[in-house]
């Protein structure tokens, strides 16, 4: 299965990274979709965050936003019933254990856990849900039943420097681990799935049933719809008639429970190191895995759009929210019966709604569920709520307020994606003969054996990540042929040979170079102008590539 360089073209979702062989990690045009995050982070802060204070937002939906959370990396959420491999699968990305990865048969995993960047370690959730560095805080209302059972594993591993990955508990199909639970696992999933970027659910191939909890889990996602995507996996454990029919199954167990007329995108594959055990499907699961990770390679460079619909849609919720809030404290009395009359407007809850809607002209996808609405409710007295703030709504829904003005101008502030190539200028040396490939001349002194020379952690990648730098200058964090001819030129090297450098070196088969792909480049145009080589290998080795898939 082919592997995802580890600095890829939307890497780089931090503005400064520490030393650790990963210079390839900052490219520009990710590193420009984030330059909008302290922005947003004031509109949200200044124009959003006072009337989510105003009227207890928080306690009624999510917690308020700290600027952790805002400038937090990407965050995939895995979810699934014990033993379908969510532990395996992030291994399978990271390329190594991490701590606290515990795999097995029976259920093994009995927390949460956020796998990140940094020093090899284990946070403690208490101790994590207390550092403003982290963007854990929030989880600090679950209390310590909770954060006993959740902790930060760090790792210093190339594809963190982009993401968090969020490990959850296998679900049984039972009431037995649901009773030892002290916490409330459904309202925890929701506080991950309002910050997740993707929340993936997992599933066996042999095992598609899914629980009480699991369902109930699954009714918090509703509102995220946009971020869920399916995994089947272990899809190599059946031949290809029996995948048929368990895709089959699969799709209507989740019709049933989702109760949405799309269709949730499902990716089938076998996410781990081991080889394929029914190959009928091979080259089907090889294109759907390698579909999941280019996926998940985009999330950096998209994150900042999603944050900023993430605060589009909480700005929404707070505006609707305000307004159904100031609408039932008009309608209280002023003086006696209030305890009878907040029983009677939370008892026709629904009929309040419609009133608020069709008054301020709301779309009904807004309005939170009723029933939820009205046991939260049901703590406060609608007496004790100021009156609405216009003030304060206004800086979310006036012409120049959050909604019309700041949000929209901080969206045409992130750059695009870059254009794939037309395939007959993707590769500027194309034209000449592959046929025509002449071996270097010259003896070395000492040949390093080929695993040294095809060795990526080898490399002495200061150089060429210098002169990739110096050469995109602002031009973004990759570069067209065109743009890179004179330099593979310069080398010396006949055409053709350069012909399949590039061929080799653009793994991402999109005409441009990044700075992985940029540092492969030089080092084989190095390595057989010294010599070192015979000829090129016929495809490039895996160990050239960064040793992750992300």
């Amino acid at each position: 299965m082919g592997k995802l360089g580890a600095s890829s073209p939307v890497s780089g979702s931090v503005p400064e990274l520490p030393a650790r062989g990963r210079e390839a990690s900052s490219p520009a045009g990710a590193k420009a979709a984030f330059n909008v995050i302290p922005e947003l982070t004031r509109v949200y802060e200044t124009k959003i965050k006072p009337l989510e204070d105003a009227y207890s937002f928080e306690n009624f939906h999510t917690p308020s936003l700290s600027p952790a959370d805002i400038a937090a990396k990407p965050m995939v959420l895995l979810m699934g019933q014990y033993s379908v491999g969510k532990t395996t699968f992030i291994k399978h990305l990271l390329g190594r254990d991490y701590i606290g990865a515990h795999i097995g048969p029976e259920p093994t995993t009995d927390r949460f856990i956020a796998v990140m960047d940094g020093p090899e370690r284990s946070i403690p959730g208490n101790a994590a849900a207390v550092s403003t560095d982290l963007p854990f805080t929030g989880l600090s209302r679950f209390g310590v039943s909770f954060l006993n059972k959740f902790q930060v594993s760090q790792s210093p591993v190339p594809a963190l420097d982009n993401m968090i990955l969020i490990d959850t508990p296998g679900i049984l199909s039972g009431e037995k681990q649901r009773i030892g639970r002290a916490y409330d696992f459904p309202d925890v999933i929701e506080w991950f799935a309002q910050r997740a970027d993707m929340i993936l659910l997992l599933f066996d191939a042999h095992k598609l049933d899914i629980s009480d909890e699991f369902k109930e889990a699954l009714m918090t996602l509703r509102g995220h719809d946009d971020k869920i995507r399916v995994v089947l996996n272990k899809a190599d454990m059946v031949n290809g008639q029996q995948l048929m029919r368990v895709y089959g199954a699969l799709m209507w167990s989740l019709g049933k429970v989702m109760q949405t007329p799309e269709v949730v995108r499902v990716y089938i594959g076998s996410f781990w190191d081991q080889p394929m055990q029914n190959r009928d499907c091979e080259n089907l699961l090889k294109a759907e895995q390698q579909d999941l990770f280019n996926h998940i390679k985009g999330l950096p460079r998209n994150a900042a759009i999603r944050k900023i619909n993430e605060i589009v849609k909480r700005a929404r919720l707070v505006q609707v929210h305000a307004l159904i809030i100031a609408h039932l404290r008009h309608e209280m009395p002023s003086f006696f019966g209030k305890g009878n009359k907040q029983n009677e407007l939370m008892e026709n809850i629904e009929v309040e709604f419609l009133k608020v809607q069709r008054m301020h002209q709301l779309a009904p996808g807004d309005f939170p569920s009723p029933e939820r609405y009205r046991e939260k409710l049901a703590d406060f007295k609608l007496q004790k709520f100021p009156k609405l703030d216009k003030k304060s709504m206004q800086a979310i829904i006036d012409a120049s307020g959050a909604l019309a003005t700041d949000l929209p101008n901080l969206m045409r502030q992130i750059p695009e994606a870059p254009q794939i190539l037309p395939s007959h200028v993707q590769n500027p040396f194309e034209s000449v003969s592959m046929d025509a490939l002449s071996s270097p001349s010259g003896s070395p002194v000492r040949v390093p054996p080929p695993e040294e020379l095809f060795s990526y952690d080898l490399i002495d990648r200061r150089p060429y990540v210098d002169r990739f730098r110096g050469l995109a200058g602002s031009a973004g964090d990759k570069l067209p042929g065109p743009m890179l001819k004179d330099v593979f030129q310069a080398t010396g090297l006949d055409t053709a040979t350069l012909a399949k450098v590039w061929t080799l070196a653009d793994w991402s088969r999109d005409g441009y170079l990044d700075t992985d792909e940029f540092v492969v480049a030089m080092h084989l145009c190095d390595i057989l102008k010294k010599g070192w080589l015979d000829q090129l290998p016929t495809s490039l080795p895996e160990t050239l590539r960064p040793r992750t898939v992300i």
